[in-house]
């Protein structure tokens, strides 16, 4: 059957053929790439090697060849929106200041991107973007003056409060989302929780009826910054020296 060519019009009486999309080539940063619109479409869990391999038009055996597993593919994932935490220059007289500055980052980066934080739970950074950020951590921790056996545990107690964040963030984002009727049903819902605490018994739960309003209280960002700053102050507690210019 003759083939019409591509450099000549098309006949009378037959119907234009769209030309096919060409196929992108596969590498790894393809797959991280089209892994991480999935996540930001449809969440962590839609993130598998069948669905990526479908987002490219290919099987998930190609894929292999390019990521060893799923639980790879996350982690490459993980490491790869967390180049997009802004590190400050490390300023000595700042260290808890900056300190608090890249958990904000942190934290931002991933609530921007679904719930990849459920990633970082768990893990240990071996990624370089990960490796970087607790690099700059540390040094900011051991410019201002904090041992180093604190410091290491410090930087993993950072790591586990703003994942669990993090967390709690899309999950609400999930269940809330941009609906009105589902704010509003939650205010409702909070409502009731801080009657229920109200008519507790007062022997039993003094404290709980005597600060309903306190308890229930307090946006996330304000929370966030609150347990943020008990963990920088107790970081700080353990300062033998004053920092180092």
């Amino acid at each position: 059957m003759a083939t019409q060519r591509p450099d000549l019009p098309t006949p009378p009486g037959r119907k234009p053929r769209r030309a096919a999309p060409a196929r992108q080539p596969l590498s790894q940063d393809v797959i991280v790439d089209t892994a991480i619109r999935v996540l930001d479409a449809e969440g962590l869990e839609a993130v598998t090697m069948r669905r990526v391999a479908q987002e490219l038009g290919t099987g998930p055996a190609s894929l292999y060849a390019h990521v060893s597993d799923k639980e790879e593919l996350r982690e490459l994932m993980l490491d790869r929106v967390t180049g997009e935490v802004v590190l400050p220059v490390t300023d000595p007289a700042r260290w808890q200041e900056q300190l608090k500055e890249i958990a904000h980052e942190i934290r931002r980066v991933y609530t921007s991107h679904g719930d990849i934080a459920k990633v970082s739970i768990g893990l240990i950074p071996t990624g370089p973007n990960l490796l970087t950020i607790a690099e700059a951590q540390l040094d900011l921790m051991r410019v201002g003056g904090v041992p180093p056996k604190i410091a290491a545990l410090a930087v993993d107690a950072l790591g586990m409060y703003i994942d669990a964040d993090a967390v709690e963030d899309t999950v609400y984002t999930a269940r809330l989302g941009a609906d009105e009727d589902a704010w509003e049903h939650f205010h409702r819902y909070l409502n009731e929780v801080r009657a229920y605490f109200r008519g507790l018994p007062a022997d039993r739960y003094p404290n709980i009826v005597g600060m309903v309003a306190e308890l229930t209280s307090g946006a996330g960002d304000e929370r966030f910054e609150f347990g943020l700053d008990i963990l920088i102050r107790g970081i700080a507690s353990y300062v033998d020296a004053p920092p180092s210019a």
